[in-house]
């Protein structure tokens, strides 16, 4: 669906400033909602909220439906009566610029865990009565979710396929034995999941108030090691006799890599999932439809056709093709929960095939201001080229920040973007992108908050393809300033992409 004239940022929630080690939903969420409506921004834009796991990436979570517990704030613990005021005393020096997960994870594990022993002990009857409606409203993943947690303790962290067979397999027999085993693990994982979701519809509440919406992040593939694909294996191409993924998910080699990218997931069994009417699907949107108001699908050419990789290779090259029933897909979103705000991610390889379905549902698609200077002007990034039911961006979280893309660019590219602008301007490179996004004909424009704080290199969020100092980027309590917030406020203004007063 087209959207109106607007703009927003993008910020994943882990970057807030905390005194805890990574961002949360406390405080500085709040401040930063507040910074969007005082630069008059109608969008925050957050990365997929799930729980992660080894490399600490957002793409890869063990549940598509669940949220991140790193994110729970401790002081709402606290206000909650969870915690008190000498469980966060005494916290480590953590660095104020990144996230240190070592040093992070096992602090947060143990104050959620005291938190939770509270909660057993003190919560009130309309807490307890909220608990019970949350777990009951969300058992269709939460009690797969929790099991699959829990079980994934027992095992060091050990994938399920690697299980002893009965549980890899889900015996009823043996599901039954080990949830009577895991009782005090799965009411665990329960808890954080209530307080997660307490806490962001809360948050989620407060961004509507001030006239925020927010978009957020489906990736098309889950994780093999996921609740989602233990649960459901039927509607995976995975080994019948070892669980592993027998097609993989990635791209086919391009300009970029000689050997294309093999990223592991297993790919969907389309055919099982056109026999059950997508439901998996329709629940993981529904799902996603209690934490954000705008979807964003990642790697959307994939529900045209996805490169399927052979288990075994190690790389994406003896990969092919494989039609997807797109169409048929999103026809049943359509039917089953209406016409949804959705945005797709159409970079890399697109074909006629992928825009077509784009365009017959009306789903804008992206365009990326970074990809526009390195060729002629029939560039699809340029601006003029662009339609108006549109996304652009400066750059997204695989990409430099702007100022760190410009100091490496090429020549050519630096000498096109300067015909293009007619000069760079005094203010830097990063407020002349800004600019230009706001100025695009694209009915939505986003931002990186790097590209607004004016950040290089050292405030990329991903490099991809690399396996390590990813996800980590933290802004400084202080960055948020009264003449960043004034500069954005003049230019969305000046470009009408301002709120509508009535």
């Amino acid at each position: 669906m087209p959207f109106p004239r607007s703009s927003g940022i993008l910020l994943h929630p882990t970057s807030f400033p905390s005194r805890f080690g990574i961002g949360d939903l406390g405080l500085e969420a709040y401040r930063f909602i507040d910074f969007l409506k005082e630069s008059y921004q109608q969008y925050w834009q957050v990365l997929p909220l799930g729980p992660t796991g080894y490399g600490n990436s957002p793409y890869m979570s063990y549940s598509a439906m669940a949220g991140n517990p790193l994110l729970i704030s401790p002081e709402k613990l606290l206000d909650e009566g969870l915690l008190v005021a000498e469980d966060l005393a005494n916290l480590p020096a953590f660095p104020a610029e990144k996230v240190d997960f070592g040093q992070v994870v096992p602090l947060k594990i143990d104050l959620l865990k005291k938190a939770c022993e509270n909660f057993k002990v003190k919560a009130t009857p309309i807490q307890q009565k909220g608990f019970a409606g949350f777990c009951d409203t969300k058992a269709y993943w939460l009690d797969d979710y929790a099991l699959f947690m829990a079980l994934k303790d027992t095992q060091d962290g050990a994938s399920w396929h690697t299980w002893e067979p009965e549980i890899a397999n889900r015996s009823p027999e043996a599901l039954d034995r080990v949830q009577r085993q895991l009782t005090g693990e799965i009411f665990y994982y329960k808890f954080t999941q209530y307080e997660f979701f307490r806490q962001w519809s809360e948050l989620k509440s407060y961004a509507n108030m001030r006239g925020v919406d927010i978009i957020g992040d489906i990736p098309i593939y889950v994780a093999h090691d996921s609740a989602d694909v233990w649960a459901n294996p039927e509607i995976f191409c995975l080994d019948e006799e070892t669980g592993a993924a027998a097609q993989m998910a990635g791209v086919p080699p391009d300009y970029f890599s000689a050997t294309g990218q093999l990223w592991g997931n297993p790919v969907y069994n389309w055919e099982e999932l056109q026999n059950q009417d997508f439901k998996w699907w329709v629940q993981r949107f529904e799902a996603m439809l209690d934490y954000v108001d705008i979807i964003r699908i990642d790697h959307f050419r994939g529900f045209e056709a996805y490169w399927s990789v052979p288990q075994g290779e190690e790389t994406a090259v003896n990969g092919e093709w494989v039609e997807a029933p797109g169409d048929a897909f999103f026809e049943v979103i359509r039917h089953k929960l209406g016409s949804l705000p959705i945005m797709a991610e159409d970079l890399g390889v697109i074909t006629p095939g992928v825009e077509a379905l784009r365009d017959k549902f009306e789903f804008p698609g992206m365009k990326i201001l970074q990809f526009a200077f390195g060729s002629d002007p029939g560039n699809p990034f340029l601006p003029f080229n662009y339609c108006r039911n549109a996304v652009v961006y400066t750059g997204t979280h695989d990409n430099d920040t702007t100022i760190g893309w410009f100091n490496t660019a090429s020549d050519w590219e630096k000498r096109n973007l300067e015909l293009y602008l007619g000069c760079i301007s005094p203010q830097g490179v990063h407020w002349d992108l800004i600019r230009l996004a706001l100025s695009a004909i694209a009915n939505q424009a986003i931002i990186p908050l790097q590209d607004i704080l004016g950040l290089g290199n050292e405030a990329r969020m991903n490099f991809p393809s690399t396996a390590e100092g990813n996800w980590e980027w933290r802004y400084y309590p202080e960055a948020l300033r009264d003449e960043f917030s004034d500069r954005l406020k003049h230019l969305t203004t000046l470009f009408g992409r301002a709120p509508q007063t009535k």
